[in-house]
């Protein structure tokens, strides 16, 4: 019973980070910078020299990323096999410096904040925490 909560949870919030990471990739990939509302950080952050890794965009090493954390989440849901769930928690404890090193470029170095990022960030923290919880109590 545990697992099927958590299961279903660990789903819900990656596909949210999933979908947030997939309208990112889908824009830079028509080369638009993404509909950010009246707040315009989104567009400035993704102009920065910083949304790309090695020539890579920020947002396909996200969805990369969320990729697997959703196949791993799906495998352990329907499985119970622990590994899947061991690899779930790593990717998040391995995005979480990732993590804090955007938002501090976004804050100190770039001086705007993209709302699609930060979503996509509380989503991948909320996932890992799940991840915790779970590996905790089943």
């Amino acid at each position: 019973m545990t697992r099927g909560r958590f299961g279903r949870a660990l789903v819900l919030v990656v596909g949210i980070a999933m979908a947030i990471a997939l309208y990112l990739a889908w824009a830079r990939l028509n080369g638009e910078a993404p509909v950010c509302g009246p707040l315009h950080g989104c567009e400035t952050v993704d102009a920065s020299s910083y949304s790309t890794f090695l020539g890579i965009p920020v947002a396909f090493i996200g969805l990369g990323g969320t990729s697997m954390m959703m196949a791993g989440s799906i495998l352990w849901w329907r499985t119970a096999d622990r590994r899947a769930l061991l690899f779930v928690y790593i990717l998040g404890l391995f995005s979480l410096p990732v993590l804090a090193y955007l938002a501090y470029l976004e804050v100190a170095v770039i001086h705007a904040i993209c709302v699609w990022c930060v979503g996509y960030a509380i989503a991948t923290i909320a996932t890992w925490l799940i991840s915790v919880r779970a590996m905790r109590t089943t």
